[in-house]
């Protein structure tokens, strides 16, 4: 278990509710998830056709069934929210990763707004956060959107390491192998672009300066790429954030006019998933400087609202603040 995690993290209260029957489960609680379904997992709620069946949304009521599923497979859990923008990237990596492990372990959506005492027991402190059960306990996790090769290699550790103890995974493989050898060739898997591979390989590294640079090299050739675009402003919030002080929001609160700590302050707040934290604080500053310090928390703060929907609500109502504090 990672050490952040250390005893923040007691499932028995919330394993214990007694479950309300999820859409699409059986009477007497069977589930729904189809050929070689993992025991105990809830079905797949409305809303998800053409989703894997290794694939569920949990809330509070149903957590207990996915608790007991790990007893046999190994059951990632990913807590995430609508808002949170690493949320959309990371999400999809792990959805085409369960799909195409056909069953050795199982994704867990969690809406931590939705469900705020699952992101509690786990002590979550930003999102995304992702956990790893096995036999109804929490035995690792990491924080983050971590690039898909970094994403396969963790997971592919776990089952290795589970494998002898949860006896779901040598089932799965085992399936999978039976139907390939009847004919049932696996899918070939779209070949990844080179390009992104070594940019997100200098990100995973923590060399966010080469990272950036592949980003920019796929944006001069291909200037309307929207996942290079993302990846990179991702890239330059991230630079800046890890090039800030630690105790930056502590300097923040002690010197409210200086404008490069404010700026400071709310990208690690946005990192955080305090999103209204964050655009407030940059409002506030507008409101209170002038000629080319107001300029700067205004520019710092739209290039904050570009890494998000143009329709998100916390950005629609920022961008009202923002407009009353400039007219």
């Amino acid at each position: 278990m990672s050490a952040a995690f250390t005893g923040a993290v007691d499932l028995s209260g919330l394993k214990n509710r007694p479950a309300a029957p999820a859409p699409g489960t059986a009477p007497g609680g069977g589930p729904g998830l189809g050929s070689g379904a993992v025991p105990g997992a809830p079905a797949p709620g409305p809303g998800t056709a053409g989703r894997s069946p290794f694939v569920v949304d949990v809330d509070e009521a149903t957590f207990g069934d996915i608790v007991q599923a790990s007893t046999q497979v190994l059951v990632v859990i990913d807590l995430w929210a609508t808002w949170c923008e690493p949320c959309k990237q990371l999400s999809p990596i792990l959805e085409r990763l369960a799909a195409a492990a056909g069953g050795s372990w199982v994704l867990a959506r969690v809406d931590v707004d939705a469900n705020p005492r699952i992101a509690q027991a786990f002590g979550v402190q930003s999102i995304p956060t992702v956990v790893a059960v096995a036999g109804g306990q929490p035995v690792d996790a990491f924080s983050g959107a971590l690039p898909e090769p970094q994403v396969r290699q963790w997971i592919t550790s776990l089952l290795d390491a589970l494998r002898d103890q949860l006896p779901g995974i040598k089932a799965a493989e085992a399936r999978a192998a039976a139907e390939v050898g009847d004919g049932q060739q696996e899918p070939e898997p779209e070949p990844e672009d080179p390009r992104f591979v070594a940019a997100e390989e200098a990100l995973a590294a923590g060399d966010y300066a080469a990272a950036a640079r592949g980003y920019r090299q796929i944006l001069d050739v291909e200037p309307a790429n929207a996942q290079a675009a993302a990846a990179l402003a991702q890239t330059t919030l991230l630079s800046r954030v890890e090039a800030a002080p630690p105790d930056v929001l502590e300097k923040a609160a002690a010197s409210p006019d200086d404008v490069d700590l404010q700026l400071a302050a709310a990208d690690l707040e946005l990192t955080s998933g305090l999103l209204k934290e964050a655009f407030d604080r940059l409002i506030s500053t507008v409101r209170r400087t002038s000629d080319e310090d107001r300029t700067k928390a205004r520019e710092h703060l739209v290039e904050l609202f570009g890494l998000f929907p143009p329709d998100d609500e916390q950005v629609v109502k920022a961008r009202r603040a923002l407009a009353a504090a400039l007219y």
